[in-house]
């Protein structure tokens, strides 16, 4: 889905965001399904207790707008999130957020109304994000009753299609390591500490605009 204007065609489309309008718990929020502004995203990661999208919680959010081919660091969002459990040491070694780093965090509520403000109906962009919107859904389902709707684009799938592209047979896709160590190296990029949010967000943003220019 791309917008509710020019982008979201034919009967069925405008059935689905009517029932999606119809189930939104805070009406304040319709614009969500507005059309999206030209040319713009937004760059997003979740910093969490673990990998389990059931049990484990989110502790941190960093997102980025992607503008042309600009990424907004001026204008970016990074949130502390408060969870409802301790955090374990095993978490801590990898993103370095202390119990009492996040203890002062946001309420997981509000932390997903100020990046669904920040966000907007621009489409997400970000690595493995499939496991942040599904940490993300989770918060938002008891809240508004939909999930996130818009519209997702994942790096690695562009870097995989990308490689693809380069390569000489189909024995060659078996090779294609998608580590984002291995996609920022081979994109030549900048890189950040790993395991913050918003340096986490920036880099896929990063990621994002070069293989834009790669098609």
């Amino acid at each position: 889905m791309t917008g509710v204007r020019g982008g979201w065609l034919g009967p069925w489309v405008a059935l689905q965001r009517a029932w999606m309008l119809w189930h939104l718990a805070d009406q304040r929020l319709r614009f969500l399904y507005d059309e999206p502004p030209p040319n713009e995203w937004v760059s997003l990661d979740c910093e969490t207790t673990g990998l389990d999208t059931r049990r484990d919680e989110i502790i941190a959010v960093g997102a980025v707008r992607i503008v042309g081919d600009r990424v907004m660091t001026s204008e970016a969002l990074s949130l502390l999130v408060r969870p409802s459990k301790a955090v374990s040491a095993d978490s801590v070694r990898i993103h370095r957020l202390r119990e009492q780093d996040v203890a002062q965090g946001l309420e997981p509520e509000e932390a997903m109304r100020q990046l669904l403000t920040f966000v907007g109906s621009r489409p997400l962009v970000g690595y493995f994000l499939e496991f942040d919107v599904a940490m993300i859904n989770r918060v938002l389902f008891p809240m508004l009753g939909v999930a996130l709707p818009q519209p997702k684009i994942e790096i690695s799938t562009l870097f995989y299609e990308h490689k693809r592209r380069l390569s000489r047979g189909p024995e060659q896709d078996r090779h294609i390591d998608l580590r984002f160590d291995t996609l920022m190296t081979e994109l030549d990029l900048p890189r950040r500490e790993a395991h913050d949010a918003l340096n986490d967000a920036v880099m896929a943003a990063l990621a994002f605009i070069k293989l834009r220019h790669l098609k």
